[in-house]
């Protein structure tokens, strides 16, 4: 318990210290750093994961594919394939790609799954009131595969937010930077700090998703998503 409360003393010490509020190495430029690659590649992947997963639920067509590519992407280890890019080109863009990599096979997935378990009748309703195809997709199954959908984006979130930090280890910046250098000058204080932001960023993440499930989501499929 004693090194607990030590732990806290030193994080809280390393976080109210003036030197850590400004410059190149400040909490606000790291934080903006690592919200920047966590943004761009989440949002990169909800293009590609939300088109495929729609396309392939609503139409039926290549889902073992898809699923298949991205179960193998899932394989791929997100530092070596950061490691490797970086050898070839050293800029920030494998960094980029990796997190996109690992981004897309949850909200794929979920997304395809969520259309796809959309019920029969909902979708015959649909097309008895005179709704085309893709009118049957934005106006009975999507809203109906959101929670799977959302979900899928939350994981994909938090994944990519935690692993942002590796972004550092190539020599870029975020959060991650923290705990790399703090591992490189046997720092333990500054281990500590980079890795507790880190970790409040993830949480952050998960209730903003959880109050934006709550906003976007009907009550009734709210209801039923808990009775399952």
């Amino acid at each position: 318990m004693n090194d607990v409360w030590h732990q806290i003393d030193l994080f809280w010490t390393w976080l109210t210290a003036s030197s850590q509020w400004h410059g190149a190495d400040g909490i606000p430029h790291r934080l903006l750093q690592h919200l920047y690659y966590s943004g761009v590649s989440l949002a990169a992947a909800a293009v590609i994961g939300l088109a495929l997963g729609l396309l392939i639920g609503h139409t039926g067509r290549g889902g073992f594919l898809a699923i298949t590519l991205a179960n193998f992407a899932r394989a791929i280890p997100t530092f070596g394939l950061i490691l490797f890019i970086v050898v070839i080109e050293y800029s920030i863009t494998p960094v980029l790609v990796a997190l996109v990599a690992l981004a897309v096979p949850p909200i794929l997935v979920n997304t395809f799954e969520g259309i796809r378990g959309v019920d029969a009748d909902a979708k015959d309703a649909a097309r008895g009131m005179g709704m085309t195809g893709w009118g049957v997709l934005w106006h009975a199954e999507l809203p109906m595969a959101l929670p799977l959908i959302l979900l899928g984006l939350r994981t994909s979130a938090i994944q990519v937010v935690a692993t942002a930090t590796i972004a550092a280890y190539p020599g870029f910046g975020g959060l991650g930077r923290y705990i790399i250098d703090g591992l490189a000058r046997n720092d333990y204080q500054l281990v500590i700090g980079g890795t507790v932001l880190v970790v409040l960023l993830a949480l952050i993440v998960q209730f903003v998703f959880a109050a934006l499930r709550r906003v976007v989501i009907s009550p009734g499929l709210l209801g039923s998503a808990r009775s399952s």
